[in-house]
């Protein structure tokens, strides 16, 4: 039976061997509900990128749209920052358009996860998506967490144990104290998740830059039920 691991950090990532398993990315707050926004509205593809003058220089190269955000802000010089409703609002026209992101904590995250066999971008958007893919490829799965500049955070590993408990009939979800921690966060939160995690670190943060209205968003579960974005040779698409 195939398993699930949380890897709380990707500071923790060399403890990992991730070869023929299923990494699944997520940084809730923003980054990878952002994707997954972006790919459900007419985006192509997206190029993630851990430096600014990379986002910047791929930008030029493909035409691309950029994205970029540092502290919780967005970078300067930049199209789109790091909400979700950069892809909704229409201020940005994105439909069609390819898009080039570079984000503190999420896009590094994906960067250092791809000698996976998979590598998918997960959030509870389209946490469905994840756990029918996951159970698809019938391989180990290693949620790996953003988290805040290389240290733990709720948000992430909460999504760890809503994505253990979907795969518990199919998945050892108890040999692994990472998985089993998450998991008892998760059953604490689910009752009322925006409530639970109004006492996390990142969420305050996020409301200090008047950014509410992206944390009730980024926690609506299965709004994108059917949308799983891939890693595919250098850029995330469509599965």
């Amino acid at each position: 039976m195939p398993s699930v691991d949380i890897c709380f950090s990707p500071e923790l990532l060399p403890l990992y061997d991730l070869r023929g398993r299923v990494a699944v990315v997520v940084d809730i707050l923003r980054a990878t509900s952002s994707i997954v926004t972006a790919l459900a509205n007419g985006v192509t593809h997206i190029f993630p990128v851990a430096e600014l003058a990379e986002c910047q220089a791929l930008g030029q190269q493909h035409g691309c749209l950029t994205a970029a955000e540092r502290d919780g802000r967005q970078a300067e010089g930049f199209d789109l920052g790091n909400s979700p409703f950069g892809y909704l609002d229409g201020v940005v026209p994105v439909q069609g358009r390819a898009v080039v992101i570079s984000t503190t904590n999420g896009t590094q995250a994906l960067r250092r996860s791809l000698t996976a066999d998979a590598v998918v971008v997960g959030a509870f958007l389209n946490l469905q998506a994840v756990a029918d893919f996951a159970r698809a490829q019938q391989k180990d799965v290693v949620v790996v967490c953003a988290g805040w500049k290389g240290k733990f955070c709720l948000e992430d590993t909460v999504f760890g144990g809503a994505l253990a408990e979907r795969l518990a009939q199919d998945f050892d979800v108890s040999s692994s104290d990472a998985t089993l921690a998450a998991l008892h966060l998760w059953q604490q939160a689910k009752a009322d998740l925006n409530g639970y995690l109004l006492q996390s670190s990142h969420v305050r943060r996020l409301n200090s830059l008047e950014a509410n209205k992206d944390f009730e968003f980024c926690l609506k579960t299965d709004e994108y039920p059917g949308v799983l974005p891939v890693w595919r040779e250098d850029r995330l698409v469509l599965a």
